[in-house]
């Protein structure tokens, strides 16, 4: 379509694009809006938050119940130990029952959904680990897919592990109840989708409980490289592991309406050259991750989930890794969502008292209404990405300064047009660098290129899509062309 030039004098701010109606028209020859001189001049505000949520999404916020979430991890602490290598044919103990009861729990949910819910078992034959795991074993991940109407399909991901350990990785034997870790985010993830089986949105929705986390992330890791093989296009990835309180019981301060959200900078699967080209123009804020983030962040705000995020700029904690590291190996946007505090008493270790402390990730210090309104983050953030567009593709940004010019203040975009067919149109989002989300959008129409007298130079840009509820795609951050 068409090249649209956008002056740059000082507008409207992003919130004012934001709170008006209609912000995005339909195709036209020349965008009419006035752009801001530079993201400076705008005021900062979440990405997309018009506080205008609706009202669904807000009745099956307020369906979580924790009672459910208790009654879920209290089950899963009864099996002794879910240990990755543990008895998979005692009809009691160990991983195997847990495998069979979760897969009970959602066929249960999917009979709710009217077809449009399926539920898979997904095994394969994980080899030794030297010092990881002893023997040839059998992992299986239990999978609920909630398909979308979109076509060509686009995914949503959002898990639990349903592994559990003790001090001793290869100890399988010994109990390890695993309430927090993740006995809560197994919760989370059946808790969302019974209260998903019966929406449908553009988007496809997986629920997945995996395993083989604790010996080296092994059931994601399958699962990613199997979505990754079909083509599955996974705009949207949520590890929910250790969410099971605000308090760590260790004498600080609780903080019940915390959670974080881990987000990588530096993509997992980036190669020498896009380093090479990301030390040239910027962009270790931009990634994926980091974009998927600041959408999260506008989608799921207090007033909707009682929850404050806190962004994390970071892969994970300090030298560690959850199943979200497994779809970022793939390319994917993914993330974790933890508790604000670790307790390390809590955490990988055998039940017992040491010098007077407790030891043992047992359920007494799981807060089930801290895991509800955790698991609302996941609600909103979810049902915003499966209702909106797609994160628009092939999105550029062109460097070529006319001829005999050493460069150009302007700035060229450009990318592919998305397949909704109740798009509306686009806006081109804005932020200094060193802001840490966008600041001001301009709607531009529906083309699929723009040039605007902003430099380059100065700003971050992004590009999102609009349909006609006024629902915005996560940004896309253009990759830099000749």
């Amino acid at each position: 379509m068409e090249n649209n030039y956008v002056s740059g004098s000082k507008g409207p701010s992003r919130r004012a694009f934001l709170s008006a109606a209609g912000v995005t028209a339909a195709a036209v020859p020349l965008v009419s809006v006035i752009a801001p001189a530079s993201a400076a001049s705008a005021s900062a505000g979440p990405a997309n938050n018009t506080g205008n949520f609706d009202p669904a999404l807000r009745k099956l916020i307020s369906q979580i119940d924790p009672n459910r979430i208790q009654a879920t991890i209290e089950t899963l602490t009864t099996f002794g130990t879910r240990h990755t290598a543990s008895s998979q044919t005692d009809p009691n103990r160990g991983i195997g029952v847990a495998y069979a009861w979760v897969l009970q729990q959602m066929q249960a949910i999917a009979a709710t959904s009217n077809g449009n819910m399926t539920v898979q078992q997904q095994t394969f034959v994980q080899q030794p680990v030297p010092g990881r795991l002893a023997l040839p074993t059998s992992i299986t991940n239990t999978i609920a897919t909630l398909q979308g109407t979109a076509s060509p399909q686009r995914f949503y991901v959002v898990t639990g592990h349903l592994d559990s350990r003790v001090t001793d990785l290869l100890n399988f034997t010994d109990d390890a109840p695993g309430a927090d870790d993740d006995g809560s985010g197994v919760a989370c993830v059946l808790e969302l989708a019974r209260l998903f089986a019966t929406q449908q949105f553009p988007g496809t929705i997986v629920f997945a409980a995996v395993s083989g986390e604790e010996e080296g992330l092994f059931g994601s890791t399958f699962m990613a490289q199997q979505m990754k093989a079909a083509g599955n296009d996974v705009q949207g990835m949520f590890s929910n592991d250790i969410i099971g309180t605000g308090d760590a019981h260790d004498g600080t301060k609780p903080d019940p309406f915390t959670v974080r959200m881990f987000l990588e900078g530096i993509p997992t699967n980036v190669t020498p050259g896009q380093i090479s080209l990301m030390q040239a123009v910027g962009g270790e804020n931009d990634g994926l991750s980091r974009q998927l983030g600041r959408y999260v962040n506008s989608a799921a705000p207090f007033n909707l989930t009682g929850m404050n995020i806190r962004l994390i700029w970071r892969r994970d904690r300090y030298l560690r890794a959850s199943d979200h590291v497994s779809f970022q190996g793939q390319g994917y946007a993914a993330a974790r969502f933890t508790e604000p505090r670790e307790n390390f008493d809590h955490e990988h270790q055998n039940t017992a008292i040491f010098e007077g402390r407790q030891l043992g990730d047992l359920i007494q210090y799981v807060d089930f209404n801290y895991v509800a309104r955790v698991t609302g983050v996941n609600a909103a953030a979810l049902w915003a990405l499966a209702s909106s567009p797609s994160t628009p593709k092939g999105a550029q940004i062109h460097t070529n300064p006319p001829v005999n010019f050493a460069g150009t203040n302007l700035t060229s975009l450009q990318w592919n047009a998305n397949p909704e067919s109740n798009l509306t149109g686009y806006e081109v989002v804005m932020r200094d660098t060193t802001d840490s989300d966008w600041t001001s959008a301009i709607p531009v129409g529906n083309v699929t290129s723009v040039t605007l007298d902003i430099s380059k130079d100065n700003v971050q840009f992004g590009i999102r899509a609009v349909d006609s509820n006024g629902n915005r795609s996560p940004a896309a951050f253009p990759q830099v062309v000749g």
